[in-house]
C-alpha cells in the first residue's frame, strides 16, 4: 500500500526552489553593462540603438542622452569616462541699447554673456539676447517734421530789388549752402511737370538754400536730417510730395543746374 507524504522527488524539487530563490535575492545576475556591448560601446547624443538588455530582460542605454533620461547602464560613467553633466549657466542682463530710430518706431536690445558652457549633456544655455520695440523720441524729431517746400532752381533771383528796404538787403548777403538728399518716395503727380518729374525713387538730388528762405537760425525749414527720413512737398506742382534722406551738405555752395531750392 502506497504511503502518504511527500516522496524525496517532490522533497528535490522544493529544496531546489528554496535554493533559486535564496540565490537570486543575495546573489543578483549582474545587470546589463555598457562594457558588454559590440563595440563602440558608449555613444553620443540621442541612440535608441546604443543600448543593453540583460538576462533580466531589463533594458538601459549607453549614450549621452541616458543622463537626461535616467536610464544609463550602471557602469555607464566608468566605462564611458563621462564625468557629472554641468548645466549652462548665463550671467545677468546688460543695458537696454539706444533705439534704432531716433524718431519714431524703432528697437532696442539687451544681451548677457555664457559664464559656464554647458557640458556631458547638461542643460542647453537660454536666449542670451532679448529685443522690444522702442519710440525714438530725440531733441532733433522736431525738425524731422518740419516738410520742406521746394521749387525749381529756375526761381533764382540774382538782381536787387530798389524798392527793398536797408535791412532786407542785408538779409540777402547770407552765404546760400547745399543739402544732398536721396529720394525714397515721390508720388504720381510729380509726374506731369517737367522739373518735378526728375523726383524719383533713389536719385539723388541737391537743393539749394538761399538767403530768402532761411530762418532766423540760418537755415531753411526742412533741410533734412542725416540719415533719418523727411518730408518734402513740390511748391508749384499740387500733389507732388513724398520724402527723402539727407546724405551730406556744403557750405558757401550753389546747386548744378535743374536742381532744387528751398522756399
Amino acid at each position: 500500500m502506497e504511503t502518504r507524504g511527500w516522496s524525496s522527488v517532490h522533497f528535490g524539487f522544493v529544496v531546489c526552489g528554496y535554493l533559486a530563490f535564496f540565490c537570486a535575492e543575495f546573489f543578483p545576475v549582474a545587470e546589463a553593462g555598457c562594457r558588454e556591448r559590440m563595440s563602440p560601446n558608449c555613444c553620443s547624443g540621442r541612440n535608441n540603438d546604443c543600448y543593453e538588455s540583460s538576462r533580466r530582460k531589463t533594458v538601459c542605454y549607453c549614450d549621452t542622452y541616458c543622463q537626461k533620461t535616467g536610464d544609463c547602464c550602471e557602469d555607464y560613467r566608468g566605462v564611458c569616462q563621462i564625468s557629472v553633466a554641468i548645466d549652462c549657466v548665463v550671467g545677468s542682463w546688460g543695458a537696454w541699447s539706444l533705439c534704432t530710430s531716433k524718431c519714431g518706431v524703432g528697437s532696442t536690445e539687451r544681451s548677457r554673456q555664457v559664464s559656464v558652457p554647458p557640458r556631458n549633456g547638461g542643460a542647453p544655455c537660454p536666449d542670451l539676447r532679448q529685443r522690444r520695440g522702442c519710440y525714438g523720441n530725440a531733441a532733433v524729431c522736431s525738425a524731422a517734421k518740419e516738410v520742406a517746400k521746394i521749387l525749381p532752381d529756375s526761381f533764382k533771383r540774382n538782381f536787387k530789388d530798389p524798392w527793398r528796404r536797408p535791412h532786407m538787403m542785408i538779409k540777402e548777403e547770407k552765404a546760400s549752402y547745399c543739402v544732398y538728399l536721396r529720394v525714397k518716395q515721390a508720388s504720381s503727380a510729380c509726374k506731369l511737370k517737367l522739373w518735378s518729374a526728375q523726383l524719383v525713387r533713389e536719385r539723388l538730388i541737391c537743393a539749394e538754400c538761399q538767403s530768402d528762405a532761411m530762418s532766423k537760425s540760418d537755415r531753411c525749414e526742412g533741410d533734412g536730417l542725416k540719415n533719418i527720413r523727411t518730408f518734402w512737398a513740390a511748391a508749384s506742382a499740387p500733389g507732388c510730395q513724398g520724402s527723402w534722406v539727407r546724405e551730406s551738405s556744403s557750405e558757401h555752395c550753389r546747386c548744378p543746374p535743374y536742381s532744387v531750392l528751398y522756399v
